[in-house]
């Protein structure tokens, strides 16, 4: 992931670095790995609402703190913390936009989501946590807490420059996705702002993908397949040719979008069932737990 950053498009992941992740390095099981990841950007999504950031520097510091697991020096459950690395992405991320955080405001805001022990995978949504924004905006740590997690947090964020080669540009899809709704004149169909909401929030729902598809496709394909599949759900009527081609993203790309885009809520639902009444290891003393509980139940 080491190219001239691009307004329209991302470094994207090798191969090989997809293939030096925990699970293949630290023989961490590939189950867990996905768990840890799918949770880890949750967390990022949480946090980032509770310090009230737009969707678009969420998506970023998601997308940075995916990055981070994919190959390169580092990204190893075995080190690193989920919730910790979350934390630094939005640190950092935060740093580089036009809505900077203080290093006390995401230890308390991470501090909060710790004691109300998400990310669970009980039913917690957007409403949920805007209702909880007061309460977090009142928590806070220690001193002594503090410092050693502020500590934490730019050790952390120093790694995850190293680690992702300084590659802290994000390109995302959501402008060309209206952009490209614009050219195909949807805006004209009575229900065009139902077709666009549909289609960010399957922008929002790959973020979670466990195939990475932030790291592994562009932003044109990915708004296309939004679009696309908005379109179905809405029962919108695009125009009968292939238009997907003008975007840059052809048939097979295309279908392989939509079907990953569809397959994130049947894996959110089998994490809930197999996390239900058990956290998701966000630490290293945790995953070391789990993988303990695992070897103990093989006996």
């Amino acid at each position: 992931m080491h190219t001239r950053p691009s307004p329209l498009a991302n470094p994207l992941a090798t191969v090989a670095q997809l293939r030096e992740t925990s699970s293949q390095i630290d023989n961490i099981p590939r189950d867990l790995e996905d768990s840890v990841r799918f949770a880890g950007a949750r967390l990022t999504q949480a946090a980032g609402i509770l310090l009230r950031l737009p969707q678009e520097v969420v998506a970023q510091a998601v997308v940075v703190f995916m990055r981070f697991w994919v190959g390169g020096e580092g990204g190893s459950l075995v080190e690193f913390g989920a919730a910790q690395v979350s934390a630094a992405s939005v640190y950092l991320t935060t740093k580089l936009s036009a809505y900077p955080k203080s290093p006390r405001s995401i230890v308390n805001v991470y501090a909060y989501l710790d004691s109300v022990s998400f990310p669970s995978f009980a039913t917690t949504t957007t409403t949920d946590l805007l209702e909880r924004e007061n309460k977090a905006g009142d928590y806070f740590v220690s001193e002594g807490t503090y410092q050693t997690r502020k500590l934490d947090l730019f050790e952390t964020e120093q790694r995850i420059l190293k680690v992702i080669g300084f590659q802290v540009h994000v390109s995302l899809p959501y402008a060309l996705c209206i952009t490209y709704l614009q050219a195909l004149d949807v805006f004209s169909h009575p229900r065009a702002s139902e077709l666009a909401k549909r289609a960010t929030a399957h922008l929002n729902t790959a973020l979670l993908s466990p195939q990475l598809l932030y790291l592994t496709h562009q932003p044109p394909s990915l708004a296309t397949a939004a679009i696309y599949l908005a379109a179905k759900e809405t029962r919108i009527k695009l125009p009968d040719v292939e238009w997907w081609e003008v975007f840059d993203t052809d048939r097979e790309e295309l279908g392989f979008l939509v079907v990953a885009l569809l397959s994130v809520e049947n894996f959110a639902r089998e994490e809930e069932r197999v996390w239900m009444g058990r956290r998701v290891p966000m630490t290293v003393e945790a995953v070391e737990a789990e993988l303990k509980r695992r070897n103990d139940s093989d006996d």
